[in-house]
């Protein structure tokens, strides 16, 4: 079987030998846009079963088939870390949802905190974006993007065992405050453009497991903080470490 160039994320189980039907939109992206034929390779994963070398069996317009041969790598699964941010407009939305997909988020949390303008998201949108980063970086995990909820209740129901870094500008840089900390469950909370209000920082501040930190002199967009945030994490405490 030739080595695939294009990836495709699947819902359907993968294992040697299985036939994995194709809906609508996969049959029209694989033999409309990229046009593959009959015997051609396509990667295969669905976030569970790690990849997998399949090649098409039947090709249509409305549908088609791959047959799945061996598999090409195991489940790589990211560090467990949540990314927590206030959405923004649309297209910068888009944009953290994709690079936190590919730079290792596990979870993707859309919060509402007192300053946040959105009211609403369309998550199934956004997790559609989590999905095509995935295919595009290489990866064979899909992080979770849940629907927005409000910042107060999220930290209602914060687990003991997972630490925050929470991004403020007034405070100590990110490399030297996450020098020596530990902990394999983390999350990263960006504040919307406004900034956190006075009682969102101090209940922050007040948080057992908080560690609130700078991303440098310089007031960054929220789209660029995200970016930012998670490499730094990334470099200290993740899996580029």
């Amino acid at each position: 079987m030739a080595t695939a160039k294009i990836r495709l994320y699947v819902e359907h189980p993968l294992g040697q030998g299985q036939s994995v039907p194709l809906n609508r939109d996969q049959a029209h992206y694989l033999f409309g846009v990229m046009r593959l034929s009959v015997g051609d390779a396509v990667a295969l994963f669905n976030g569970r079963d790690g990849e997998w070398q399949a090649e098409v069996a039947e090709a249509g317009k409305r549908g088609g088939v791959l047959a799945v041969g061996a598999q090409s790598r195991d489940l790589q699964l990211p560090p467990d870390l949540w990314l927590m941010f206030a959405p923004i407009k649309k297209a910068r939305t888009d944009f953290i949802v994709e690079k936190a997909a590919e730079l290792g988020a596990r979870c993707i949390c859309p919060v509402q905190t007192n300053f946040t303008n959105a009211e609403r998201i369309r998550q199934d949108r956004l997790q559609a974006h989590a999905i095509e980063a995935a295919e595009q970086c290489g990866g064979t995990f899909v992080p979770e993007v849940r629907e927005l909820q409000k910042l107060s209740r999220l930290l209602d129901d914060w687990p003991d065992d997972r630490h925050l870094m929470f991004c403020d500008e007034a405070l100590a840089g990110a490399a030297e405050a996450l020098n020596g900390a530990g902990g394999d469950k983390w999350a990263i909370l960006i504040g919307p453009e406004g900034g956190f209000s006075e009682v969102e920082r101090a209940r922050l501040r007040e948080l057992p497991y908080s560690q609130a930190v700078s991303l440098g002199p310089r007031i960054l967009r929220a789209d660029t903080a995200a970016v930012a945030a998670m490499t730094l994490w990334q470099q200290a405490l993740g899996d580029w470490s």
